[in-house]
């Protein structure tokens, strides 16, 4: 196999890998936020209706949906959106470099979710069953 080869077989799995993973490490800022798991956060859970609480909602459901692949396009438009409000908010007036300022991760999490959005969700998804499921009834 050439590497052309295997580019074109690996790359789709491991874009469906990549959006997985970050969606996962995404959910469980939010599982902290929400429900104190696997620990309460530094400034306590967030009273709802607050900004940090529906940072937390999108977190939490965003990142699900995200994980599965369903509506994965929406739900990772709006996660990297939230991700860098949550930057500038919160990160960016601490400093301009992103390892100062404590941000690496809402600045890595908003270009993650950015590429997904355009990408889309990879072979191993609710979504791409669907569109095959849709395409298959047609043929």
């Amino acid at each position: 196999m050439t590497p052309a080869e295997i580019g074109s077989v690996w790359a789709p799995r491991l874009l469906s890998v990549l959006r997985i993973m970050a969606a996962l490490l995404f959910m469980q800022h939010g599982t902290q936020k929400l429900l104190g798991f696997p620990n309460m956060p530094a400034n306590g859970q967030p009273a709802m209706g607050t900004l940090l609480w529906f940072g937390g909602v999108i977190e939490l459901v965003g990142g699900a949906l995200i994980a599965i692949g369903f509506f994965t396009r929406p739900a990772a438009f709006i996660a990297s959106g939230m991700a860098a409000v949550a930057y500038f908010l919160f990160h960016a007036g601490r400093g301009f470099f992103p390892v100062m300022n404590g941000g690496e991760l809402a600045a890595l999490y908003c270009f993650v979710f950015l590429y997904i959005a355009a990408a889309g969700p990879g072979p191993w998804s609710v979504d791409a069953t669907m569109s095959r499921n849709r395409a298959s009834r047609w043929t």
